[in-house]
């Protein structure tokens, strides 16, 4: 058997004849740039993630190297963010010519540990501080402790940028001043919200495409400038951007895929059930392989919310790199993520010295699973079983 790590074969073939009717529809009406079928889905994507309003844009990584440029964050200016991510959120910041900080994760969770955070912006503190932003990422489809990274951010005057690439869609709870727990979704705790519509996403374009979350209505009029030049009007620009817009093309596809998006969270998330019954049948997950924590599942008000949408299913192996050559010899798609933290980089030297031994930990033991939602049961079974034949074998 052949199980991917991804086939959105599926996906497409269901949508197939609505996505051919509205790319043709942009085509023949030969506005190309921005217009109205960006305006529908910037509108409706903000709504999606609590937020009040959308600025649709190229790419994930353009997002966050946007919301830097319209904060004027640059040089002598640091951000402080985890090690353990994918490369763009680091290297947005050091194109703008910002410095990162790290912070270790949270073994569990893999995201920003609040409590290395508080530490980092105490070490900060004092003459010369230049922390400008705080940038977590909310990493395989679950939120950062947003709770404790928000109330420290707040402790410390310092705005939030959130990763929320692999997150869309996913909520966790935050408490107000008066201790009040709502849930919030990804983009709609910070003062801005990355996206990245990159084809693999839950939510993915035809090609590249991103958007900023933001309910600052100053700071939402500068996005958009920068998204065009930094142009504002046309042709007058007071600032310098870049050419940052997303294509109407991938905003019509995308508007379509929107309108299924929780049924598809739903189905990734019926299949990480399956996978954690076949686990738990086969002995491995109280023995040998551990499985994502779900960190808000067992709160109050839990039930029923997308409180991670299983972007990826990550397991925690022994023996990792081997047994992922034993799945991938067998048919199984699998992928580390990631290898190497940024701080291990080859194009940061400088930080080569740091530590983060929560961070390497999970970069030498992270492997994850197919999990997209058109998985059948036979699929799962046969990815467990082939895990399980791994680690009997030895």
């Amino acid at each position: 058997m052949n199980v991917p790590l991804l086939d959105l074969g599926p996906q497409i073939r269901l949508l197939r004849s609505e996505i051919i009717e509205a790319v043709t529809r942009v085509i023949d009406s030969t506005r190309y740039i921005l217009g109205p079928e960006v305006l529908s889905f910037e509108k409706n994507v903000a709504a999606y993630c609590q937020a009040d309003f959308g600025v649709g844009v190229s790419s994930g990584t353009d997002a966050l190297v946007m919301t830097l440029m319209a904060m004027e964050i640059g040089p002598g200016d640091k951000v402080i963010t985890t090690p353990y991510t994918f490369f763009a959120t680091m290297g947005a910041v050091l194109r703008v010519g910002a410095s990162p900080v790290f912070v270790d994760i949270e073994e569990e969770s893999f995201n920003m540990d609040p409590d290395a955070l508080r530490e980092a912006l105490e070490c900060q503190q004092g003459a010369g501080n230049r922390v400008r932003a705080i940038l977590p990422v909310h990493l395989f489809g679950q939120c950062a402790d947003m709770g404790r990274i928000v109330a420290i951010a707040d402790e410390y005057d310092v705005p939030i940028i959130e990763d929320a690439a692999q997150a869309i869609g996913a909520c966790c709870p935050v408490a107000d001043a008066q201790g009040r727990i709502s849930w919030k979704k990804a983009g709609s705790m910070g003062r801005t919200g990355c996206f990245s519509f990159f084809p693999s996403k839950n939510l993915g374009g035809i090609g590249d495409g991103g958007l900023v979350t933001t309910s600052d209505e100053k700071l939402v009029d500068i996005l958009r400038s920068c998204r065009n030049h930094g142009a504002s009007p046309k042709y007058f620009h007071p600032r310098v951007g870049g050419n940052f817009r997303l294509d109407p093309v991938q905003a019509v596809v995308l508007e379509i895929k929107l309108r299924h998006l929780d049924g598809w969270h739903d189905k990734r998330r019926q299949n990480s059930m399956i996978y954690r019954e076949l686990f738990a049948g086969k002995g491995l997950a109280e023995t040998t392989v551990r499985l994502p924590v779900e960190k808000y599942a067992d709160m109050a008000g839990s039930e029923g919310r997308t409180h991670h949408i299983y972007n990826q299913f990550v397991i925690r192996a022994p023996e990792r790199d081997a047994l992922q050559s034993y799945l991938l010899e067998h048919g199984v798609g699998c992928e580390v993520y990631y290898p190497r933290c940024l701080h291990q980089q080859e194009c940061v030297s400088t930080y080569n010295d740091q530590a983060f031994p929560i961070a390497e930990k999970a970069a030498r033991e992270s492997l994850a699973l197919p999990i997209y939602p058109d998985l059948t049961r036979e699929q799962l079974d046969f990815v467990v079983e082939t895990i399980a034949s791994f680690y009997t074998s030895k």
